[in-house]
């Protein structure tokens, strides 16, 4: 689908100098002299190389829209995760190195969304929130009652994150995997 220059939102994925960018920041340019235009920072969506580039309101350019797909987590062998299409039952393996960090939060059976372009995949996205439960926590200081008081503690999966004061080892805990930080307890 074509759309023009001004039109490119972040999220947007496009394709440009023969390769697929995602838009990251955008900012709009209305110089005193000349038309305006969109500044806009792009992410390499295979490579994560960045680029930044101007696009005028009367440049063509073409989007793309990625096809989404639920699977289910099946096992990790060394580098490599396998997936299992929830409708068709089809494998798919992708490196750990397309989720990152946040590999270390996938369970047996989770749901994630896999983003694909013609039969590629390009994305996996796991669920906002993942429950974990707490192995290890500080004990709490006295007088270190304040809300925005925070403690380290390490999660069954030896990641470490900052927990209330009131988080003791074996709490189950709601977290955010893309930044890490506490949502709240879990209930059981």
């Amino acid at each position: 689908m074509k759309i023009n220059g001004n039109a490119i939102r972040p999220g947007n994925v496009i394709e440009h100098k023969d390769r697929l960018w995602v838009a990251v920041r955008i900012q709009a340019v209305k110089p005193g002299k000349g038309g305006a235009f969109n500044q806009v920072e792009l992410k390499d969506i295979r490579s994560g190389s960045k680029l930044n580039e101007r696009f005028r309101a009367d440049e063509q350019i073409e989007r793309v829209r990625l096809e989404q797909r639920a699977a289910q987590f099946l096992f990790r062998d060394d580098d490599m995760l396998t997936f299992m299409d929830t409708e068709t039952y089809e494998q798919t393996v992708v490196n750990v190195e397309m989720i990152g960090d946040q590999s270390a939060f996938l369970q047996d059976g989770m749901e994630v969304q896999i983003e694909s372009y013609e039969g590629e995949s390009l994305a996996v996205s796991l669920p906002d929130t993942v429950a974990m439960e707490v192995v290890e926590a500080d004990a709490v200081v006295k007088g270190q009652t304040a809300s925005s008081s925070y403690k380290p503690a390490i999660l069954e999966n030896g990641v470490r994150v900052m927990v209330p004061p009131h988080i003791e080892a074996g709490t189950r805990i709601i977290i955010k995997p893309e930044d890490l930080t506490y949502v709240e307890r879990a209930k059981d």
